[in-house]
């Protein structure tokens, strides 16, 4: 990707107050929180890439590896739905994590046809050490906010997910309060009981 160079002549961006593109509520665009948005994310998934890279994985390794080792006994059918792609965009990359073994598929008990996903010890390490990254950033952008204020970030991330359908993962998360370490995120639940 080519550097992006700002200099004083530099046109300024598009779409301020009043430009004449309103929004369907009629209402002007939110460019500073949608700017800050992308920015946030570009950084925040950004820590975890050369890592990735390393290992000869993308940004779609992450979330699956991610959500299987959150979410162990998760099944192939509920793992498309929180990432809402298709099997066929699936099947290349849990091949891959399959194969170099830091997920593991097992049949399920009471249906031997559900295809039931477990992350391996190194599955879970790479998990960890992604997570590890994250966790810095957040903990620096939180560093001098009150518990009062981290609760309005987790109230407004939460308000900005679509709830009209959820899959199973997101109904624990959104139904999961902050834990005793005060750092909100849901506490690691088996979708499906079982040994690993």
């Amino acid at each position: 990707m080519p550097d992006v160079n700002f200099t004083p002549d530099m046109p300024q961006p598009r779409g301020g107050p009043g430009d004449g593109h309103p929004t369907t509520a009629g209402l002007d665009p939110r460019w500073d929180i949608i700017e800050l948005l992308f920015f946030a994310y570009r950084d925040f998934v950004g820590d975890a890439d050369d890592v990735l890279r390393a290992f000869g994985f993308g940004r779609a390794h992450h979330r699956v590896v991610h959500f299987v080792t959150r979410y162990p006994g998760l099944k192939v059918a509920d793992l498309l739905d929180v990432l809402r792609i298709t099997k066929q965009s699936l099947g290349r990359v849990l091949k891959q994590l399959l194969d170099e073994d830091y997920i593991v598929q097992k049949s399920g008990d009471s249906d031997r046809r559900q295809r039931l996903l477990y992350a391996t010890a190194k599955g879970e390490a790479l998990v960890a050490k992604l997570a590890g990254l994250q966790t810095d950033r957040i903990n620096r952008a939180l560093q001098g906010l009150g518990t009062a204020e981290a609760e309005t970030i987790r109230h407004f991330l939460r308000a900005m997910i679509d709830r009209h359908d959820p899959d199973k993962v997101l109904e624990i998360i959104l139904g999961a309060g902050p834990t005793a370490s005060g750092a909100g995120s849901a506490a690691r639940a088996p979708l499906k009981p079982g040994p690993k």
